[in-house]
Protein backbone atom coordinates (compact mmCIF):
# COMPACT_ATOMS: atom_id res chain seq x y z
CA UNK A 1 0.00 0.00 0.00
CA UNK A 2 1.76 3.40 -0.67
CA UNK A 3 1.26 6.68 0.66
CA UNK A 4 -1.90 8.32 -1.33
CA UNK A 5 -3.49 5.22 -0.60
CA UNK A 6 -2.65 5.48 3.29
CA UNK A 7 -3.71 8.74 3.05
CA UNK A 8 -6.94 8.02 1.30
CA UNK A 9 -8.03 5.74 3.77
CA UNK A 10 -7.29 8.24 6.51
CA UNK A 11 -9.21 10.66 5.11
CA UNK A 12 -12.25 8.45 4.35
CA UNK A 13 -12.36 7.98 8.47
CA UNK A 14 -12.07 11.10 9.54
CA UNK A 15 -14.50 12.03 6.84
CA UNK A 16 -16.70 9.93 8.07
CA UNK A 17 -16.57 10.89 11.82
CA UNK A 18 -17.02 14.83 10.64
CA UNK A 19 -19.80 14.17 8.70
CA UNK A 20 -21.66 11.83 11.86
CA UNK A 21 -20.24 14.19 14.78
CA UNK A 22 -19.80 18.08 13.56
CA UNK A 23 -21.65 18.94 10.46
CA UNK A 24 -25.34 20.34 11.56
CA UNK A 25 -26.75 20.61 7.51
CA UNK A 26 -30.37 19.60 7.49
CA UNK A 27 -29.81 18.14 4.08
CA UNK A 28 -27.87 15.54 5.42
CA UNK A 29 -29.74 12.35 6.41
CA UNK A 30 -28.91 10.03 8.58
CA UNK A 31 -28.21 7.20 5.96
CA UNK A 32 -25.22 9.15 4.43
CA UNK A 33 -21.70 7.26 4.38
CA UNK A 34 -18.51 8.03 2.61
CA UNK A 35 -17.80 4.60 0.34
CA UNK A 36 -14.43 5.80 -0.87
CA UNK A 37 -11.58 8.30 -1.56
CA UNK A 38 -9.60 8.71 -4.23
CA UNK A 39 -6.48 10.95 -4.43
CA UNK A 40 -4.28 12.21 -6.73
CA UNK A 41 -0.49 11.36 -6.75
CA UNK A 42 0.68 15.07 -5.93
CA UNK A 43 -2.10 15.25 -3.44
CA UNK A 44 -3.99 18.22 -4.68
CA UNK A 45 -7.59 16.62 -5.51
CA UNK A 46 -9.35 14.12 -3.43
CA UNK A 47 -12.47 12.53 -5.21
CA UNK A 48 -14.87 11.56 -2.32
CA UNK A 49 -17.73 9.02 -3.22
CA UNK A 50 -20.67 9.48 -0.57
CA UNK A 51 -23.56 7.19 -0.72
CA UNK A 52 -26.81 8.75 0.31
CA UNK A 53 -30.01 6.46 1.36
CA UNK A 54 -33.40 7.86 -0.03
CA UNK A 55 -34.60 9.90 -2.81
CA UNK A 56 -33.21 11.51 -5.91
CA UNK A 57 -34.00 14.74 -4.17
CA UNK A 58 -32.53 13.57 -1.03
CA UNK A 59 -29.80 12.40 -2.13
CA UNK A 60 -29.12 15.78 -4.41
CA UNK A 61 -29.56 17.93 -1.55
CA UNK A 62 -27.16 15.97 0.42
CA UNK A 63 -24.21 16.53 -1.80
CA UNK A 64 -24.93 20.07 -2.27
CA UNK A 65 -24.76 20.02 1.47
CA UNK A 66 -21.08 18.41 1.35
CA UNK A 67 -20.17 20.89 -1.27
CA UNK A 68 -20.87 23.61 0.90
CA UNK A 69 -19.27 22.07 3.85
CA UNK A 70 -16.06 21.44 1.74
CA UNK A 71 -14.03 23.98 2.87
CA UNK A 72 -14.86 23.48 6.37
CA UNK A 73 -14.41 19.52 6.07
CA UNK A 74 -11.08 20.72 4.15
CA UNK A 75 -9.69 22.67 7.18
CA UNK A 76 -10.59 19.69 10.04
CA UNK A 77 -8.83 17.00 7.66
CA UNK A 78 -5.62 19.79 7.81
CA UNK A 79 -5.83 19.74 11.05
CA UNK A 80 -6.46 16.08 11.78
CA UNK A 81 -3.83 14.64 9.39
CA UNK A 82 -1.32 17.08 9.60
CA UNK A 83 -0.40 17.19 5.98
CA UNK A 84 1.54 19.74 4.36
CA UNK A 85 -0.87 20.16 1.72
CA UNK A 86 -4.75 19.26 1.89
CA UNK A 87 -6.01 17.76 -0.59
CA UNK A 88 -9.28 20.05 -2.53
CA UNK A 89 -12.46 17.94 -2.11
CA UNK A 90 -14.61 17.24 -4.94
CA UNK A 91 -17.24 15.20 -3.48
CA UNK A 92 -19.27 13.02 -6.02
CA UNK A 93 -22.32 10.61 -5.27
CA UNK A 94 -21.93 6.70 -5.15
CA UNK A 95 -24.89 5.00 -6.28
CA UNK A 96 -22.97 1.75 -6.62
CA UNK A 97 -24.99 -0.12 -3.65
CA UNK A 98 -28.25 0.96 -5.06
CA UNK A 99 -26.80 -0.61 -8.38
CA UNK A 100 -26.19 -4.03 -6.75
CA UNK A 101 -29.20 -3.93 -4.80
CA UNK A 102 -30.98 -3.54 -7.87
CA UNK A 103 -29.14 -6.74 -9.90
CA UNK A 104 -29.51 -8.73 -6.93
CA UNK A 105 -33.12 -8.38 -7.36
CA UNK A 106 -33.29 -8.88 -10.61
CA UNK A 107 -31.38 -11.99 -10.23
CA UNK A 108 -34.11 -13.14 -6.92
CA UNK A 109 -36.97 -12.51 -9.74
CA UNK A 110 -35.25 -14.42 -12.50
CA UNK A 111 -34.71 -17.26 -10.23
CA UNK A 112 -38.08 -17.29 -8.22
CA UNK A 113 -39.47 -17.20 -12.08
CA UNK A 114 -38.05 -20.66 -12.97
Amino acid sequence: MDRTDRIAEEMKREISSIIRNELKDPRLPEMISITGVNVTRDLRIAKIFASVLGTDEEKKNAIAGLKSAAGFIRREIGQRLKLRYTPELLFELDDSIERGVYITKLIDDTVQDK
